[in-house]
């Protein structure tokens, strides 16, 4: 789940949330095989029950006239406000920023913040170079390609939902395929299946016949969902903050369901079990799960740095190319050599950010460790995430389910995280919970690779600010998702954002010059 993963703030990109309200799918023509069903989603909401009035009354006219409901004028101006409405068609092509033309600016770090901050400075006019100590684009958000297997660093999917994705990213390029929309509980009494009803029918037993929860909660979960799904998020944004943990409690959920589905679910959302994050994050991870399909692109989930890379002019990116500290004329390089700049705009992690930036302010992480194993045949024949409600393990997918693209030997790819760092025995006892979570003969399954991610998120404990300016001093610059939330939204939002300070700080120098 360690995708830069951030609305400028947005959600991580994990799988699995569903809800018994139905979901907006913008997918045509993105090849997840998805096509807009409004009308029939509207009928659907009208036969709820437990939705309020006011929810039908606002909405469902907008619903069934077949058009996505928009945010407000205001929203829609800001171009890195969490659901904003400046989101295109798969494919577009966002308009240009002005004001850069002479501008030399040098952006440190190929991960998703710095690609998008590049873009817009580039389409501005401004000279830019991306300097990257890795040797590739997408800061966490890697593959690598291992025995036929391809391995993302740490578990990550690919949420069509986000503004940004839909206004710089073609979708269709990506190959992109679904999980299923909804996950299963291992619990002490076996599997239960918690799916949307509304998206798939016959898998939604479980959840009709009550083995999930109570009518009352179903119904708080229903009002819930409907308010996140389609209420403004500018109502979110301006909410008090709190814990999720209060937030869920406050809104009529049961401990049971509590300690049932969200928090063994949303600690693999978070990486923290305690439900102590921002509620205002909570909400817009379930508003954006709920608008959107989760995905998971044919070869890999690096691809979607190297489209954003590809669009930048040639030799824009150097790679292997450390910088070890910014100079009053630019940066200097680990080789001892110095890159002159006008602005420099630091777009790495929060660790090597506030070594480059002393005295930046920057938040504590979360570390996850993913394991991968090959299989002789999928445990789970279904892209499906597999949740372990006593946390022994986070979840359990088979990649390979959802793309054959992850294994081309014929074998499964089954994935696994867990909380923290790797250590001694985790294969060992990892594989041992396997067993019991696919009910399956794990002892010959192929260990591939263990990877942990430190600094996989920010820790977002409230009140968190779900944006913050990226100027951190003349000419210095800072973005990425620990200056928004974690998630590719957040990323993409905070580049976007640095671009937009950077040009505005040129224009204003360029103005001050004539004068």
């Amino acid at each position: 789940m360690p995708s830069p993963s951030t609305f400028d703030g947005e959600v991580p990109d994990v799988p699995g949330v569903v809800a018994v309200v139905p979901q907006h799918r913008f997918l045509r023509g993105c090849g997840c095989g998805g096509e807009p069903v409004l009308e029939r989603h509207a009928n659907t909401l009208s036969d709820t029950a437990d939705i309020s009035g006011e929810v039908k009354r606002r909405f469902l006219p907008r619903l069934k006239a077949g058009s996505p409901r928009r945010d407000s004028d205001e929203e829609s101006k800001r171009g890195m406000a969490d659901h904003s409405s400046d989101g295109r068609a798969s494919g577009a092509v966002h308009q240009p920023m002005s004001g850069g033309s002479g501008l030399r600016v040098i952006v440190v770090g190929a991960g998703l913040a710095g690609l998008a901050c590049a873009s817009d400075l580039v389409a501005a006019g401004a000279t830019v170079r991306v300097l990257e100590a890795g040797d590739g684009v997408g800061g966490r958000m890697r593959t690598d390609r291992q025995a036929g297997f391809l391995l993302d660093r740490g578990f990550q999917v690919f949420n069509t939902s986000y503004p940004q994705v839909r206004r710089r990213i073609d979708l269709r390029a990506l190959q992109l395929r679904p999980l299923t929309p909804g996950l299963l509980l291992h619990t002490s009494r076996g599997h239960v299946r918690f799916t949307d009803p509304t998206r798939a029918p016959r898998q939604a037993r479980d959840v009709l016949a009550g083995r999930l929860a109570g009518p009352r909660d179903l119904a708080a979960l229903t009002a819930l969902s409907a308010r996140d799904m389609l209420g403004p998020a500018r109502r979110i944004r301006h909410q008090p903050d709190r814990s999720t943990l209060v937030a869920l409690s406050r809104a009529g959920i049961s401990s049971d369901l509590i300690e049932r589905l969200f928090r063994p679910f949303l600690a693999g959302v978070f990486l923290e079990d305690e439900l102590e994050t921002s509620s205002r994050f909570f909400h817009l991870v379930w508003r954006s799960m709920l608008r959107g399909t989760l995905c998971l692109p044919r070869h890999g989930i690096q691809a979607v740095p190297e489209q954003l890379a590809a669009a930048l002019p040639p030799g824009t990116i150097r790679l292997q190319t450390p910088v070890s500290e910014l100079t009053s004329e630019g940066v200097l390089l680990a080789d001892g050599s110095e890159r002159p700049a006008d602005a420099v705009v630091v777009a790495t992690g929060a660790a090597a950010a506030a070594s480059l930036l002393p005295g930046l302010n920057v938040p504590a992480t979360r570390t996850v460790t993913t394991l991968y194993h090959a299989a002789p045949a999928p445990p789970l024949a279904e892209p499906t995430l597999l949740v372990d409600t006593e946390r022994e393990v986070l979840h359990t997918s088979v990649l390979s389910e959802v793309t054959s693209g992850y294994a081309s030997d014929g074998r499964a790819l089954v994935s696994t995280s867990v909380l923290g760092s790797g250590h001694a025995g985790l294969e060992t006892a990892v594989r041992g919970r396997l067993a019991v979570l696919y009910q399956a003969d794990t002892a010959g399954w192929e260990h591939l690779s263990t990877c942990t991610v430190e600094g996989a998120l920010p820790a977002m404990l409230p009140p968190w600010p779900l944006t913050r300016g990226s100027r951190v001093g003349p000419g210095r610059y800072v973005c990425g998702d620990h200056r928004a939330t974690g998630s590719v939204q957040g990323a993409l939002a905070s580049g976007t954002r640095a671009a937009r300070e950077v040009l505005a700080a040129g224009s204003a120098q360029l103005l001050s010059s004539a004068a």
